[in-house]
């Protein structure tokens, strides 16, 4: 069962995960914490040690809210290669679904962290890595399965597919046009259609 204390810190979490996924760690203030959550900064500082532990555990809300969607549309998935078109598709409405909480967390925080937020950046690294895992594995797996080519590398294609869908994502964000992505994710699949099979 989930103590008060567990609930309390919950809430916390999402209710200003918006907030820093937003604004980004140091232009997040304690003033903008209290005024969300309706907490005090005693409440606040019972339940996080800190500012940083607490944005630490607000990315990973954010994250595993992208990954853990990925994962729901993969699951469509009867076979490695359908996994991973539907993990390529996924982004087609990638700009609409982060937009509901400030974006792509992974860009927000991995340009707010770069420089000066090391333990964060590090985070946003094992996000990065997970999902180009989900990449590779299923191509490895289709390969296994005689349904994709053999000289097919996954671990590149997986940081090749990861990196064309984050740039795209980034112009989408930036722009406030999501064709980027739209485009992009058309590309890879024509790519998987034409070279993977």
């Amino acid at each position: 069962m989930t103590t008060k204390a567990e609930k309390t810190t919950q809430f916390i979490i999402k209710t200003v995960a918006p907030i820093f996924n937003k604004k980004g760690y140091s232009d997040t203030s304690l003033s903008d914490i209290t005024k969300a959550t309706g907490l005090t900064k005693g409440a606040i500082y019972g339940n996080f040690k800190n500012k940083e532990e607490l944005a630490l555990q607000v990315f990973e809300y954010n994250a595993n809210m992208v990954t853990s969607r990925i994962e729901q549309y993969m699951e469509k998935g009867s076979s490695p290669l359908e996994r991973l078109l539907y993990l390529i598709r996924f982004y087609k409405n990638y700009y609409d679904f982060t937009n509901n909480f400030g974006g792509c967390p992974i860009v927000n925080s991995g340009a707010d962290a770069n420089n000066t937020f090391p333990e964060l950046l590090q985070k946003v690294q094992e996000t990065i890595h997970k999902i180009e895992g989900y990449i590779r594995t299923e191509i490895e797996a289709g390969k296994h399965l005689g349904e994709i080519r053999n000289t097919i590398n996954g671990n590149v294609y997986g940081k090749r597919f990861f990196s064309l869908l984050n740039g795209a994502v980034f112009m989408s964000q930036t722009t406030h046009d999501k064709s980027y992505t739209t485009d992009c994710v058309n590309i890879i699949i024509d790519t998987i259609n034409q070279r993977f099979k």
